[in-house]
């Protein structure tokens, strides 16, 4: 199957909305005492809920990710574990050095005596996008059983993972099972990815879209959802914390308006000019991705710390006027963080494996849980160095990157996928 251009631009669509919604919402006071203080503007100006429902994207990158995920697996059959470990590899490597760095950072802090209070929240902030790494990593892992699953029953695969869905998400005192639900309605989105690579969902469009916009509406109005498709600190249930049924009806609705508008995007891509500025954001997709908070602290170290910035109150049309001046000078310094880091985001693991298969599947259980901590409680919890969770890191990736099938040939896997990939980026999967 030939290359479809309106995937590249759904993945790269979704992780400028996701850089620009964070942004977007991070509110910045700067206190007398010389302290910063973060208030969170969807708490403290509940209209600002609704802006959630636009920049709330995240399905569409599940959906185009198994769209991507399923071709790759597809053209590599037979490469079992190797496929398995490259396909990780690719986004442990990038998230395993930028936690590295920030780690780093947090240790000289604490060694200079950096109020706790602060380093809390910093090390939150620059933890706060790996919510969706976990997820993503066990649906790459898990992709030969999804897949073939997929091929045997179509889209009674997702139909019946939202049946699950529907009733552990109504059953009571679940506990840690209620994580299930990320990979249940995330892993909606990442099926009918391959639904959608196999012309199972041609023409479904229209009634996705209809159906999952009337559930949502159904549910927000009628059921005991919030309109915000981000988690609300007091707002209780949450939609995404784990995901709802009304995060799964959105799942739905979105699917079914990317289906409708496909045609007009494919057009559009088809010029170059405009090809060129997609394939760059996507190869620049998981740097983004993973650095784009640094901004924030660069800007509120300069601006907010020294009290330059002016403060009119949040939400008022004074603060939402600067908010354009906010952007730019983020992204400004976005571009700086881009061209520094590039050597890093270059960085791959070993070529070969040496280690037996079950090494890699304990060293992606480490990682993932590794990664789950850092995303709930940031790489500072109590203003502290987070030992277990940094050793858990480094030791999975590490073992991530020595585990597979003995003598499994990579250079050949590498060589087969070689002309499908996009970019060295790992949130650009080839199709």
């Amino acid at each position: 199957m030939g290359r479809d251009r309106y995937v590249d631009f759904l993945r790269a669509w979704a992780i400028l909305l996701v850089v620009l919604g964070h942004w977007l919402i991070t509110a910045l006071v700067w206190e007398p005492g010389g302290g910063i203080r973060a208030p969170e503007l969807l708490a403290e100006v509940p209209w600002t809920q609704w802006l959630t429902l636009g920049f709330q994207i995240m399905p569409l990158f599940f959906f185009a990710g198994g769209y991507a995920a399923g071709g790759s697996w597809a053209a590599a059959r037979g490469a079992g574990s190797g496929w398995v470990r490259r396909r990780v590899l690719r986004l442990l490597v990038p998230a395993g050095v930028y936690s590295g760095l920030v780690l780093l950072a947090v240790a000289v802090c604490q060694g200079v005596g950096v109020e706790p209070g602060t380093l809390e929240l910093v090390g939150w902030a620059m933890g706060m996008q790996f919510w969706f790494l976990p997820v993503y990593v066990v649906l790459s892992a898990v992709t030969p059983v999804l897949y073939a699953a997929h091929r045997r029953w179509g889209l009674l695969v997702p139909v019946g993972m939202g049946v699950v869905a529907g009733v552990a998400a109504y059953t009571p005192h679940l506990g840690m099972l209620d994580h299930l639900l990320y990979l249940l309605v995330w892993g909606i989105a990442y099926q009918l990815g391959f639904c959608w690579r196999d012309g199972l969902l041609q023409g479904k469009g229209l009634g996705l879209a209809v159906c999952g916009g009337l559930g949502f509406a159904g549910l927000v109005g009628f059921g005991p959802f919030p309109v915000s498709l981000i988690r609300v600190t007091g707002q209780e249930p949450s939609n995404t914390d784990p995901p709802s049924l009304a995060m799964l009806a959105w799942v739905v609705a979105q699917v079914g308006v990317c289906l409708l508008v496909a045609p007009v995007v494919r057009r559009l891509l088809v010029r170059e000019r405009v090809w060129r500025v997609v394939r760059g954001v996507g190869g620049a997709s998981m740097t983004l991705y993973l650095w784009h908070m640094v901004p924030v602290l660069v800007v509120a170290a300069a601006f907010y710390l020294t009290g330059i910035a002016p403060q009119p109150s949040l939400g008022s049309l004074g603060w939402w006027g600067l908010r354009v001046p906010w952007l730019v000078v983020l992204g400004a310094v976005m571009v700086g963080v881009l061209v520094g880091v590039r050597p890093l985001a270059l960085l791959e693991g070993p070529g070969r494996a040496r280690l037996p298969v079950w090494v890699l599947w304990v060293g992606l259980g480490s990682s993932v849980v590794s990664l789950a901590r850092f995303a709930v409680y940031g790489f500072a919890p109590d203003g502290r160095f987070p030992v277990l969770p940094a050793l858990g890191l480094a030791v999975g990736v590490g073992l991530v990157s020595l585990g597979g099938r003995v003598g499994v040939c990579d250079r050949e896997l590498s060589h087969r996928s070689s002309a499908d990939e996009s970019s060295n980026s790992p949130l650009a999967d080839a199709s």
